[in-house]
């Protein structure tokens, strides 16, 4: 298949692409800074097209010929406050693609959303809600949609940044220490994607993929250390101070932790409806996985997988 994808250069559109890849499928990804992105070209089976995403007529032109299109731009902050940024990568973008799918005749499209996307108070949230109110009544195409919990893999921004947060920081004071989060391997929600790509009883679907545990943010942030090998004290703020820390947080260059970000942990980020169940999957563990790369030693894999073995 020919699949044209938009938003793929990012940490999970690499084990999408390594997964499409595999399988044969010839890939286009559209990228805005294509100089920017060129290790992506490196895959073999990849095409790297430098393109204005949000213009339609261009979007048609790159679809042209496409047997599907995958949807997964995403930010998880936005360089304004307002909501601007987020309903213009989330909710924008989308009204182009379901635009120019129909101007290119391309009927199957996949989208990558959010877990409990239109739910609670966040940016982030409500606007991955608005792009899927979008996608659920373009019912002349084949759309299938996937609502992931935190995704994890090498490179991810969720235990690599608080493996380089716990290296700088004895004691650490953490916002939100009781959000619950289910989090979830990017190969298997990939596998789960190029799994449905031909599939017609995907078709208008929903899938709810987290991963087969459910932690706190604190309860993660310790597991982080504990297998790095550190001894932190890691101090969980109440709600009032977790704000207080969102809001100054904000200011920092870069944002390492926002206020949308705040709200956005209000929602509790597991599920009990997990869709892997259908395309018979068992999504892996974080100890199974996180190690590996969090600090380049088996070491830790090879006593896990003997404890595991049943004794005799």
């Amino acid at each position: 298949m020919r699949i044209v994808l938009v938003g793929a250069s990012g940490f999970f559109g690499g084990y999408l692409l390594r997964t499409l890849t595999s399988e044969q499928h010839h890939c286009v990804v559209l990228t805005r800074a294509a100089v920017r992105r060129s290790r992506i070209d490196m895959l073999p089976g990849v095409e790297l097209v430098q393109a204005n995403v949000y213009d339609v007529d261009e979007l048609a032109e790159q679809f042209a010929g496409a047997d599907a299109v995958v949807s997964m731009a995403g930010i998880l902050n936005e360089s304004g406050r307002g909501g601007q940024g987020f309903h213009r990568v989330h909710v924008e973008l989308v009204e182009s693609i379901i635009a120019a799918c129909r101007q290119a005749g391309v009927l199957r499209l996949l989208h990558l959303s959010a877990l409990h996307a239109g739910q609670g108070k966040s940016h982030y949230l409500k606007s991955k809600g608005e792009a899927e109110t979008l996608l659920r009544v373009a019912d002349d195409l084949n759309i299938s949609i996937f609502q992931p919990s935190v995704i994890f893999g090498q490179g991810d921004q969720f235990f690599n940044r608080f493996a380089r947060m716990l290296s700088l920081m004895p004691v650490m004071p953490l916002a939100c220490p009781n959000a619950r989060l289910q989090p979830v391997f990017a190969e298997d929600v990939a596998t789960v994607m190029a799994a449905s790509l031909e599939d017609p009883m995907t078709w208008g679907k929903s899938y709810q993929l987290a991963g087969p545990q459910s932690f706190t943010l604190k309860e993660l942030v310790e597991w982080t250390a504990n297998n790095m090998g550190q001894s932190r004290r890691i101090i969980g703020l109440p709600g009032p101070l977790s704000a207080s820390m969102a809001l100054l947080m904000g200011l920092v260059p870069g944002k390492p932790f926002s206020w949308d970000n705040f709200l956005s942990l209000k929602t509790d980020n597991t599920s009990n409806q997990n869709g892997f169940a259908y395309f018979g999957i068992d999504p892996r563990a974080i100890e199974l996985v996180v190690p590996y790369y969090l600090t380049g030693s088996t070491h830790q894999h090879r006593l896990q997988n003997l404890r595991r073995q049943p004794r005799r």
